[in-house]
């Protein structure tokens, strides 16, 4: 049996998923990117008069991701510590990655999940980064 949880805190799924889903103590996230709840901002990203991105600011966007994923793991029971695994998802590994790791130190420095981070050619949405995580909750 499992639990399906939103977040009314973090910015809504692209699709029909649920932010979350609790099976026993291992919670699943979905993939979760930097956009704003309710709006279709998304934090450091600047559009041409046609909707294509020109630039985006990866250190904007990897705090708001960072703070998407905090709404949902609370909205979970769950502390930020208590992630044990983060894919991450970057389409720009060369310009970005020095900027996402120094700021993955400093958001976990007391206790860094696994992580996985690869390039990937683009996210559904005009995103740079997006996290898919896994938890670990205290048995209840």
């Amino acid at each position: 049996m499992s639990e399906i949880i939103h977040s009314d805190r973090a910015a809504e799924p692209v699709g029909l998923y649920p932010h979350a889903r609790r099976v026993g103590n291992l919670l699943f996230l979905s993939g979760i990117g930097p956009r704003v709840k309710g709006q279709k901002v998304i934090p450091g990203v600047t559009l041409d008069a046609e909707g294509r991105v020109v630039d985006h600011d990866i250190e904007a966007q990897c705090h708001s991701v960072f703070a998407n994923v905090r709404a949902v793991l609370e909205a979970s029971g769950a502390r930020w510590t208590d992630l044990v695994d983060v894919t991450v998802f970057l389409t720009d590994m060369q310009r970005d990655f020095a900027t996402y790791n120094r700021l993955w130190a400093a958001y976990f420095a007391e206790s860094p999940p696994c992580r996985t981070t690869v390039e990937i050619k683009s996210l559904p949405t005009p995103i740079a980064i997006e996290l898919k995580c896994i938890a670990v909750l205290d048995a209840q």
